[in-house]
């Protein structure tokens, strides 16, 4: 029998260690997307649709060679939530996305984690621009994307979603 394996690279910054995700991580995904919070980005979910969700992360990297990373807090070792690069058929362009667990807000994490996976989009990846898709309601990740200092630009009509604001990064 083979394994197919994808290396899905780790990256660290000062408080997280961005990685594959892990068995172990399922028991808060399922958790968080059984609630409303998600419910910008298509929640709530039942558990297995929650864990078709996280083999689609997981896909993406074997499908495009980037994608979501799991978040983890290097003291605690805790699960905090998933940011990276996205971009499925059907989406405006390459997306810098992120979706922290209840416990992990407030604190930095999904902006810390953010300017590492757009780093490495720039910096490896050599992607010229990005953009974060945002619900018009979602008041946090407007926040988010205004501390990255990106701008927004316009309106993308996602057939599931609906409209979604192109908020655009600032160029590497």
């Amino acid at each position: 029998m083979s394994v197919f394996t994808v290396t899905i690279p780790q990256l660290e910054t000062a408080r997280l260690l961005l990685r594959e995700y892990r068995q172990s991580d399922f028991e808060d995904f399922a958790a968080f997307y059984a609630t409303e919070r998600p419910h910008f980005i298509g929640g709530p979910l039942t558990r297995e649709m929650a864990w078709r969700g996280l083999a689609t992360h997981l896909g993406h990297w074997a499908l495009r060679g980037y994608g979501f990373w799991a978040v983890e807090d290097k003291a605690t070792r805790q699960f905090c939530g998933h940011v990276g690069l996205w971009y499925p058929e059907d989406w405006y362009e390459p997306e810098v996305g992120w979706v922290m667990m209840h416990h992990a807000e407030g604190q930095g994490i999904a902006q810390e984690a953010a300017l590492a996976a757009r780093s490495f989009a720039y910096n490896t990846l050599g992607w010229t621009t990005a953009v974060s898709m945002i619900d018009p309601a979602n008041t946090r990740s407007i926040k988010l994307a205004e501390r990255l200092g990106c701008r927004v630009e316009g309106l993308f009509d996602h057939t599931r979603l609906g409209p979604m604001q192109i908020w655009r990064h600032p160029a590497p």
